[in-house]
């Protein structure tokens, strides 16, 4: 198939492009790339006047469910989420039943992301630094790597143990893979179900103290220090886990950190025991630690934007607070809120913001990719002024949990190109 897409504002942080032009591709490469390009062979042309085309977007966080928990999401309604989403790539998480600790389980997710109906998606497992999880017995790195791993990460399950950490670490250097960790002491977190402070003591509930993240942080830069292991915070949401990475950078370690929407959107002042929707892990926190994730978004400190996509079904999110599972959908909210709270408000430009969803989170894993003549086309294309309101009942997730049902965003995915295949989301 031949695709000219004309008139775009092609934002490319990589090769500190932008500029409005017409793409030319054949067969999933790029032939052309000028203005007014006329082609002579038959070919499909996509107007992307007044839109963006960046390099194609990716999630290094995301749970897709499956296998285990196919009740809650599949391979195949997630990658249709991240269609619609904007994303190009999506990295998965390995807290599914088995987990992903072996090859085969790899393999089989790669396998099954191929052989959907929407393989333009590219699916790449995270696995599993310890056997099933459990902080005990390390598994084979070399190998997960070779099936297709792009990092490892016990997820949720936090590698407390330092003996343990500084032997992930060290296999981290060796294979130059990073190692992500939900940052979070147990002990400290006392079995709380959202943040420690003036809200949860009104909701009368267990809080999450931020020092239950920032002390694991300062073990883990200490021990990358040692190491010199790759090593990435998830999901951060303290502002002295930000200050942290921060001094972590200016002594030049191999240390990052993303951070999601929802936490650079919302403060624990929406939670309220109604909506469990605004229960996750790490939790929704103060204004202090909102306006610090800012200004860590601002300076790089914070280098990705990451959405932590967790599904959960209807039924288990309308348990009480306490017993309700964490976590929130994001495939499909990611690019408005983004748009909305740092673009709209001159917080970061649409170029710092693409680098935060591709070019970024893509040199991490390395799977960086190029635009340019001869090499396959990876694009997402973006109507940044477009606003529209939120309706869970659309989503393409198989679950449905939002906390941002009825808000109004500015900026939304119009389609990706990937893999030779073209998908428009709106025409």
């Amino acid at each position: 198939m031949n695709y000219l897409l004309k008139r775009g504002r092609l934002i490319d942080p990589l090769s500190n492009t932008d500029k409005i032009t017409d793409i030319f591709i054949s067969n999933g490469v790029i032939e052309k790339i000028g203005e007014n390009i006329s082609i002579s062979v038959a070919h499909e042309e996509i107007n992307l006047e007044n839109k963006i085309i960046a390099p194609g977007f990716i999630d290094i966080h995301a749970h897709l469910r499956e296998p285990g928990f196919e009740h809650k999401e599949t391979i195949e309604t997630g990658i249709l989420s991240a269609i619609y989403g904007g994303f190009t790539a999506i990295c998965c998480m390995p807290n599914t039943n088995p987990a992903i600790d072996s090859k085969e389980v790899a393999q089989k997710i790669i396998a099954k992301s191929n052989s959907t109906n929407y393989g333009i998606v590219d699916v790449y497992p995270i696995a599993a630094a310890t056997k099933n999880r459990e902080g005990k017995i390390l598994n084979n790195f070399d190998d997960l790597k070779k099936s297709g791993c792009v990092a490892i990460t016990d997820d949720g399950a936090p590698i407390w143990d330092d003996n343990l950490m500084e032997l992930v670490l060290l296999e981290s250097k060796k294979l130059n893979l990073p190692i992500i960790q939900h940052a979070e002491i147990p002990e400290l977190a006392n079995n709380g179900v959202m943040n420690y402070g003036k809200k949860s003591i009104e909701l009368g509930v267990n809080g999450i103290p931020n020092i239950s993240e920032y002390k694991m942080v300062l073990r883990d830069i200490n021990l990358s220090e040692k190491t010199n292991g790759i090593y990435h915070v998830a999901h951060i949401s303290a502002k002295e886990s930000i200050e942290l990475v921060r001094r972590a950078k200016e002594k030049k370690l191999k240390v990052s950190c993303e951070v999601t929407p929802h936490h650079f959107t919302l403060t624990d002042e929406i939670v309220s025991r109604e909506n469990t929707n605004t229960k996750m892990n790490p939790p929704l926190r103060t204004k202090e630690d909102l306006d610090a994730i800012i200004e860590g978004l601002i300076d790089n400190t914070i280098e990705i934007i990451a959405t932590d996509h967790a599904p959960h079904t209807d039924i288990e999110k309308k348990q009480n607070f306490e017993t309700a599972p964490f976590g929130i959908v994001g495939f499909e909210t990611a690019i408005g809120l983004t748009f909305t709270n740092l673009v709209e408000k001159g917080m970061l430009s649409v170029k710092n913001v693409i680098e935060k969803l591709s070019t970024n989170p893509r040199k991490l894993i390395n799977k960086n990719i190029k635009i340019e003549v001869g090499e396959n086309a990876c694009f997402t294309f973006i109507d940044p002024k477009i606003k529209w309101k939120v309706d869970s009942l659309l989503f393409k997730s198989k679950s449905k949990n939002t906390p941002f049902n009825n808000f109004i965003l500015t900026g939304k995915s119009v389609g990706i190109f990937n893999n030779g295949n073209l998908f428009m989301t709106i025409v």
